[in-house]
């Protein structure tokens, strides 16, 4: 899985990088879109998924959203402890409005990048 985390992260890189492009511009909401794309790509990665789920954190912060506050608290601890056994519902994308056990369809652009991810 070591070298899906190093293939992944500059996927993952990019979407925190446009994340960061879109807090300096106050677009708040695609910031946190970028965060969930950032998570969908990187959630099979332990240190990917667990920075992700800090970067929502503190975006739940910084907005003053006490429930996305708490929810990514409790995925923190997911992440850093369930990622390794492979317990991570596909698509899924990070934030609290979505059960942190439920599986989304992945888009055909992060199924690609996924899958050359885990190829290379």
């Amino acid at each position: 899985m070591l070298a899906f985390s190093r293939n992944i992260r500059p996927y993952v890189d990019r979407e925190l990088s446009l994340a960061a492009d879109a807090r300096r511009a106050k677009q708040y909401a695609k910031e946190f879109e970028h965060l969930e794309n950032a998570h969908v790509l990187g959630q099979e990665s332990t240190y990917q998924h667990t920075k992700v789920h800090c970067l929502m954190l503190a975006w739940g912060l910084r907005q003053g959203k006490l429930g996305e506050v708490w929810g990514q608290l409790f995925r923190i601890i997911g992440a850093a402890s369930k990622t390794a056994l492979g317990l991570v519902p596909s698509g899924n994308t990070g934030g609290s409005n979505i059960s942190p056990f439920a599986t989304r369809s992945l888009s055909a652009e992060h199924s690609a990048i996924i899958a050359k991810a885990k190829r290379r």
